[in-house]
């Protein structure tokens, strides 16, 4: 068992030689951090922190302050921090959150604690990965009161926020008793002085007016769901885009709030029904997309479990959706065509089980005259859903006769023209004859009757057949790819000559929230055609968008801007698989 040592950090020096440790970013105030490494511990020894007995009977927040060091050529067994929690009357400890990222640089980990009766101790353990100079430190552990997405941006850590850089517009720290030069405003809102501090992005550094920035909060550790609130200041009239997202663990982004008016030159008050049944960031971007950006402010980020204000309530009711199947089939349909479901009621024996409900009562069958021929397909809609909510959909299932278990009974969202979007659940492995539960959650981020497109699906938009010159051709169009789950949008040559079409230009993921121009130049000395294709990313925010396309015979003349067809990609065409 290896030990955790102690060392002295004043204003960014250290006071005492670092066995293997260099700590670039050194947070700037005095303290001690605590530290294990290779000096007096080996690979796979394990260092531990037992806290005191602690209780939680709000909800709080635990934020640690660490750094895992490790050298380039120990990627395959690099060190881990982990942390759990213990209570009093368990005998075993729930690991609450794990890490095996290494930096040059302090960085901070928020984990939200749920509100409990139990006294409970902290461990936090460090294990050695490989490497003469591997090493584990933790700067400081503190807990307070309050959910890890709230802030009000007075303490140095900034509450694990963290900015997106970019290289022209970021958020920064503004207010103070340390004057910013760039700092925007004369008091914070938390304070309503110059010494209080908040956020801002200012469009000063913009330089192609297409710029976003995004400051990100802590992932979410426990499910949560409620009303996230915040206050905000902007220039009105300014050519700015003030919008709050969610991003989950794949990448997906939903839209939950944007400003719809500039509100007050004072601080503004945001309420958003906010929810995260499953670890989530919230994000807070600004995109500028004209010449007078302007400025934007935030403060004051805080959350309560119960909804806004300003809602009454939700809009939908669950009953709605819910059925028995004792009278009919409730909000329920199947498909015009096919022999879909019967609903039925059997008295219960030693070959049949009853329904679920009573044990004498109806539930609904999949036509056994069927099942056995291979292709049936038994399909039953529920009542379309609003988007924006999480769902948890419970049922009972029993599966009889089947040789072959796996994807017997399967649960996808569908939009309202019956376009499968996504399969949320399938039967693996189950007791025959035995009625089972099935709990599913998921969320949409809209109607059902949203896109016609699934991830991977393309679209084709053709041109005429179009003469062919000895010379150059140019292609002008201007072309719009706003949104995270932006897919593809290709420009291929297709001529009879050739059986496979070559690609002209290529752009992939989110480009920009305006119009941006394309002139490709290639060349062709016969009839051919020129096609557009776009490939759906993996989210609905997936936008392409194409204007104003024109031909011409001769070269581009805008030569900055062209992309010939000899060497304007270098992307590797065939890493693209759906």
């Amino acid at each position: 068992m290896a030990i955790w040592g102690v060392i002295c950090v004043y204003t960014g020096v250290l006071d005492c030689p670092c066995p293997s440790i260099l700590h670039r970013n050194v947070i700037p105030y005095p303290g001690h951090y605590v530290y294990v490494d290779t000096s007096f511990a080996k690979q796979g020894e394990k260092a531990m922190l037992l806290s005191s007995d602690l209780q939680a009977e709000e909800w709080n927040c635990l934020r640690l302050v660490y750094q895992i060091t490790a050298p380039l050529d120990s990627a395959s067994d690099p060190s881990q921090l982990n942390l759990y929690v213990r209570y009093e009357d368990e005998s075993f400890d729930r690991l609450l959150w794990s890490t095996k990222e290494p930096s040059d640089s302090w960085l901070i980990a928020s984990l939200d604690l749920q509100n409990s009766s139990k006294k409970f101790k902290v461990l936090i353990e460090g294990v050695l990965g490989q490497g003469d100079t591997a090493s584990i430190a933790l700067f400081e552990i503190k807990m307070t009161a309050g959910y890890c997405i709230e802030c009000d941006f007075e303490e140095n850590h900034l509450c694990g926020f963290v900015n997106r850089w970019n290289p022209n517009v970021n958020w920064f720290v503004g207010g103070g008793t340390k004057k910013n030069t760039h700092s925007i405003l004369p008091q914070d809102h938390t304070f309503r002085s110059e010494q209080g501090h908040y956020m801002y992005v200012d469009s000063v550094y913009v330089k192609h007016f297409q710029e976003v920035a995004q400051l990100i909060s802590p992932v979410t550790t426990a499910p949560m769901s409620g009303c996230l609130s915040f206050y905000y200041q902007l220039q009105q009239g300014n050519d700015n885009v003030f919008s709050l997202y969610t991003r989950d663990s794949t990448g997906l982004y939903e839209e939950i709030w944007k400003v719809d008016h500039p509100g007050s030159s004072d601080w503004n008050l945001a309420e958003v029904e906010f929810s995260a049944p499953y670890p989530m960031e919230v994000i807070f971007e600004v995109a500028f997309n004209g010449p007078k950006g302007g400025y934007v402010a935030l403060d004051d980020i805080s959350f309560s479990p119960v909804h806004c204000q300003n809602q009454t309530g939700l809009p939908f009711s669950a009953v709605e959706t819910s059925c028995d199947f004792e009278e009919d089939l409730c909000n329920f349909y199947q498909d015009k065509e096919g022999p879909g479901w019967t609903r039925v009621r059997v008295k219960p024996n030693m070959y049949r089980t009853g329904d679920h409900t009573t044990g004498a009562g109806h539930y609904l069958l999949a036509n056994t005259k069927f099942t056995s021929q291979p292709g049936y397909i038994g399909r039953l809609y529920g009542p379309s859903l609003p988007g924006n909510m999480q769902y948890c959909v419970r049922f009972h299932y029993a599966i009889f006769g089947f040789l072959k278990m796996s994807d017997t009974l399967a649960v996808y969202v569908f939009e309202e023209n019956h376009v499968v979007q996504e399969k949320i659940w399938s039967v693996l492995e189950s007791p025959r004859g035995v009625w089972m539960q099935a709990e599913i959650s998921f969320k949409k981020p809209m109607p059902t009757k949203a896109s016609h497109m699934v991830y991977g699906q393309k679209a084709h938009l053709s041109s005429w057949p179009l003469r062919g010159v000895p010379g150059k051709h140019c292609l002008t169009f201007f072309y719009h790819m706003y949104g995270a789950g932006t897919g593809l949008l290709s420009v291929y040559l297709k001529t009879e000559e050739e059986s496979k079409e070559s690609l002209l230009w290529r752009r992939r993921g989110e480009q920009s929230i305006s119009w941006l121009r394309a002139l490709v130049e290639y060349s062709c000395r016969t009839q051919h055609q020129i096609i557009f294709e776009a490939v759906r990313g993996v989210s609905i925010r997936s936008d392409i968008a194409i204007d104003d396309v024109k031909f011409q015979a001769g070269p581009c003349t805008d030569v900055e801007d062209i992309t010939q067809q000899s060497s304007g990609y270098s992307e590797d065409l065939n890493e693209i698989e759906y």
